[in-house]
């Protein structure tokens, strides 16, 4: 048994992360893990706090207080502020008082990517603009010195690297189809390609059977563990269909009003009295 858990690697590592606006706080305490090869859910009702946390994950915010770790390393700690807070409740000595906080381009260079729960695609180009444009943007910096042209070489390769890409997702021949005018399934499986063209080892993905018939969902739900096995990635996923999340999950962690109230398996979680209670309004000594 200790050796089977030594040998979990451990990809993302969360750690007391608390995000304040002014007087609102939208996370509270959040310690979590995603360990290699998992697919892991964090769910909860709608204002629960979960999109704030993957933005705390990606360098869209810095936590008020904190620290994001990717692969051992720390990306994200707390704000200037919290820093300065911590120190007079003597929590940490002056010497930790060097801010950590890597940009949204920073953070995908080290191999993080993400989805959107509202499709973020350039809908006037090409399938295949997509994702070259991703692949370019890996190479480069941002969307800007992304249009820039490379030596031929390296453009050639990008090109073949995005048309393999597309014939993997079962999307090659739609490479010539403006991305708006794919269906909603479509786009959505074009957004997580793009996603991929960064080449990543960790994935988020936002909601991503938010509009989703369920003939849809369930061809999304066998997307994702073809891709997590095709690119070996782990997973890290918001989603408020819970039909995919207790299929598809390894493990959950449930959040109301920016706590944790609950984690575990599938069969832990959609069992746990706080996470019905959350969900359903119902107390646990609530009676028929």
């Amino acid at each position: 048994m200790n050796n089977m858990e030594n040998s979990v690697k451990n990809v993302l590592h969360m750690e007391s992360i608390t995000m304040q606006f002014g007087g609102v706080v939208a996370v509270n305490g959040l310690t979590l893990d995603v360990n290699e090869h998992e697919i892991v859910a964090l769910i909860g009702p709608n204002g629960a706090g979960k999109t704030t946390a993957f933005n705390c994950v990606t360098g869209i915010y810095q936590p008020t207080f904190g620290s994001v770790s990717f692969n051992g390393e720390v990306i994200l700690a707390d704000t200037p502020q919290g820093k300065m807070r911590r120190l007079y409740e003597g929590d940490i000595t002056p010497t930790d008082l060097t801010p950590v906080r890597k940009t949204p381009d920073q953070v995908t260079k080290l191999g993080i990517a993400r989805t959107f729960q509202n499709i973020r695609l350039f809908g006037a180009l090409t399938v295949f603009e997509n994702v070259l444009i991703a692949k370019h943007m890996r190479a480069k910096q941002n969307v800007f010195s992304a249009t820039l042209r490379l030596n031929h070489a390296e453009e050639k390769r990008m090109r073949e690297e995005s048309m393999e890409l597309l014939e993997m997702q079962g999307l090659a021949h739609l490479k010539d189809e403006i991305a708006s005018s794919l269906p909603y399934g479509l786009q959505r499986r074009l957004e997580i390609a793009r996603a991929l063209a960064t080449s990543p080892s960790l994935l988020l993905l936002d909601e991503p059977a938010a509009g989703m018939n369920p003939q849809e969902t369930q061809d999304l739900t066998d997307f994702i563990h073809k891709i997590r096995d095709d690119y070996h990635l782990t997973i890290f996923m918001i989603e408020h269909h819970m039909d995919l999340v207790m299929q598809i999950s390894d493990r959950i962690y449930v959040l109301d009003f920016g706590k944790l109230i609950a984690h575990g398996t599938p069969d832990q979680v959609q069992n746990n009295p706080k996470v019905i209670e959350a969900y359903l309004g119902v107390s646990e000594d609530a009676e028929d």
